[in-house]
């Protein structure tokens, strides 16, 4: 009995010296890099008055980082780089708004603010120079194209560099059937033609604008457009995008400006497109390489809102060009 009970005894000494270690190794804390690598980036979110008007917009990354502004798209806000805005945030600092009439931004009625392109490239102009950049590259998508060449037109030599998501500069880009009835009104602003504008601010088309041409739709959250949509059915808020979806037309004069620009600065430029987009399809990506023909292109199998179903692909190419291009 006596030799089986210090047998025993034995075995639990053993037993504890073996897992002591274990036991150790788990209660000890992790390596603070370690902790570093898991933890996500801290994004803020601000608002900065301009021109009396609340600006919302998202900040991440460091202060003294290289700059990047991502200006969204239609119907959405800066929503859209939710997913984006971490993976950039490690090294860049991000800044990300929503312009006026759009996602957390103040909305004031149209008849009191110019929903133009013109205004809007103007207060973004106003917000980058309170937060005090000086230089930056510009992610522009749909909208946040025109928006973002107006504000490198106003300040050329202050662009570091473009990343092109599915956001036209040419002819070419605007021959979809979508454009049809807008173009009707670009010409002839009566209120008919305005009303044959009506169905572009519904769900359907909220949500069409989502899944239409996507490579995998059940990478494609429903809170997209529920989201965009109950920012759209906010009371007046019809009458800012249908204003917005007039005013489009302006931008096309623009165009041989935008491409000037291309041609004269040669801002190092990374071109990301949903090939299957039937708003700004394809065909618009091509002509940026007659302007700009050290361009990064790369077409998706996806549709309007890329990021949404390929952001596994779309991150790290952004996050390479930004490094080889940007931040050196």
């Amino acid at each position: 009995m006596t030799r089986l009970l210090t047998s025993l005894a034995l075995a639990a000494t053993f037993s504890t010296a073996a897992l002591a270690p274990a036991s150790a190794a788990l209660a000890a804390p992790a390596p603070k890099a370690a902790l570093a690598r898991r933890a996500p980036p801290v994004i803020h979110y601000r608002n900065a008055t301009v021109d009396g008007v609340k600006v919302f917009y998202r900040e991440a990354g460091p202060a003294d980082g290289p700059a990047v502004v991502l200006l969204h798209g239609f119907p959405t806000s800066s929503h859209m780089f939710r997913n984006l805005i971490p993976f950039l945030a490690d090294r860049y600092r991000v800044i990300a708004p929503d312009y006026p009439g759009y996602g957390q931004s103040d909305a004031p009625d149209h008849n009191q603010f110019a929903y133009t392109f013109a205004n809007q490239a103007n207060v973004v102009d106003k917000l980058v120079g309170q937060l005090g950049l000086k230089r930056y590259a510009l992610y522009v998508m749909d909208y946040g194209a025109p928006i973002g060449y107006r504000l490198a037109l106003k300040h050329p030599e202050r662009v570091s560099g473009l990343i092109v998501q599915n956001g036209n500069a040419y002819d070419e880009g605007l021959q979809s059937p979508f454009w049809d009835p807008i173009k009707v009104y670009w010409k002839d602003r009566s209120q008919k033609n305005r009303d044959a504008l009506n169905n572009l601010v519904t769900l359907d088309i909220t949500k069409f604008q989502y899944t239409d041409g996507m490579g995998d739709v059940a990478r494609i959250s429903p809170d997209n457009w529920v989201h965009d949509q109950a920012l759209l059915d906010r009371p007046g808020n019809r009458d800012v995008q249908l204003d917005m979806l007039g005013d489009y037309g302006s931008n096309v004069p623009f165009y041989p400006d935008f491409q000037k620009f291309f041609r004269d600065y040669q801002p190092p430029t990374l071109i990301v497109w949903g090939k299957n987009d039937k708003i700004f399809p394809v065909a618009g990506a091509h002509p940026y390489l007659r302007d700009l023909p050290k361009a990064e292109v790369h077409i998706l199998d996806s549709g309007h809102f890329a990021l949404e179903d390929r952001l596994d692909v779309m991150a790290p190419l952004i996050h390479d060009f930004l490094d080889r291009k940007v931040a050196n």
